[in-house]
């Protein structure tokens, strides 16, 4: 199978640079799998589409302020994106240009906040140790980490919408998009037809990683870790003995929940390197509630597999003919 069978052309003034006016307002492209029919909505009428006894998946991740602006003490400006921590003050970070900074080098973020690197990887990786409790000054220091398709420095308000109105815990370094459309009315009409359970699948590398081999199954992705609360546990058993229908709520949901399935959702934090492309057999997830995704990306493979590639792809071209607002602050798609 090869990457370029998952390409489409997406003129950029689709690529959304902000979000909608208000939560909800976002439209919504509907798939069914079963005749592969296709409907136009709004997201203020996802619950409609929801059936007694549904069961909906949140992540309930936080997105913390990962981006990293410092220099060097040449004054070289240098910039990390935290990707995980590794210790108490260590963490991975790709950083950029790659070439400035290398094993012993100086960061210098504010007075007397510091780094130093202690590591090199590839692709721009770097094990940087901190010489500050990073965690405690990450609200003073970082900024949002907006993907760089949005082609602006964060504003105030990103703070708050680039974060889901459920998010409790956990650090995510870039947001679990899918949900950045509820707004806390149409959650309530949620449970009014659906359980909801919440699990934390924090964000990382995999999430965003470029492929960078053509033949599909050569690719890998990146350990990300997801925690299943001991009430989630129990409740997604539930659902899967009785047979209701799980619907997940962003890809990262799906992950987490197909690699939970293997070990019968037990309870507590677990990691998953799972890399789903078509021909993988969906074992706990019947709904999918998605955002337009990038080309030749893990995302888009991952939907195609659920969808089926070709009325994806089909249904890719029509959102761009109706103008849909594709990535992380664009519109969405529930493929049922």
């Amino acid at each position: 199978m090869k990457l370029s069978e998952f390409d489409f052309d997406l003129p950029p003034h689709l690529i959304a640079q902000k979000p909608p006016e208000k939560r909800g307002l976002s439209r919504m492209m509907v798939l069914y799998r079963e005749g592969e029919r296709i409907i136009h909505d709004r997201f203020l009428n996802f619950p409609s589409y929801l059936k007694e006894g549904d069961v909906l998946v949140i992540n309930v991740t936080k997105v913390i302020k990962a981006r990293l602006l410092g220099r060097k003490p040449t004054g070289a400006r240098v910039e990390i994106l935290l990707l995980r921590k590794l210790g108490d003050n260590l963490w991975e970070g790709l950083t950029r240009p790659a070439r400035r900074l290398r094993k012993g080098d100086r960061v210098i973020f504010a007075r007397d906040r510091e780094a130093e690197i202690r590591q090199e990887g590839e692709g721009g990786k770097r094990s940087i140790e901190f010489f500050f409790p990073l965690e405690m000054e990450l609200d003073k220091l970082g900024r949002v980490p907006l993907p760089p398709y949005i082609r602006r420095e964060p504003l105030p308000d990103d703070e708050e919408r680039y974060q889901t109105i459920y998010a409790k815990e956990g650090r995510s370094v870039a947001a679990p998009t899918a949900g950045l459309h509820f707004s806390q009315e149409i959650l309530t009409e949620v449970k009014k037809k659906a359980e909801v359970i919440e699990i934390v699948h924090n964000v990382g590398e995999a999430t965003f990683r470029p492929l960078t081999k053509e033949v599909v199954e050569e690719n890998f992705l990146p350990p990300e870790e997801y925690y299943i609360y001991p009430e989630a546990s129990r409740g997604l058993k539930k659902a899967v003995e009785e047979g209701r229908r799980i619907i997940a709520v962003g890809t990262t949901v799906v992950r987490a929940l197909e690699s939970a399935y293997s070990h019968g959702f037990s309870p507590g934090s677990h990691f998953t390197d799972l890399f789903i492309f078509p021909g993988y057999e969906f074992k706990a997830v019947k709904g999918l509630l998605t955002n337009f995704h990038l080309p030749r990306s893990s995302l888009i493979l991952l939907v195609s597999a659920f969808a089926g590639r070709e009325f994806l792809l089909r249904a890719y071209r029509l959102a761009v003919e109706e103008k849909y607002r594709f990535y992380s602050y664009g519109d969405c798609m529930l493929i049922l």
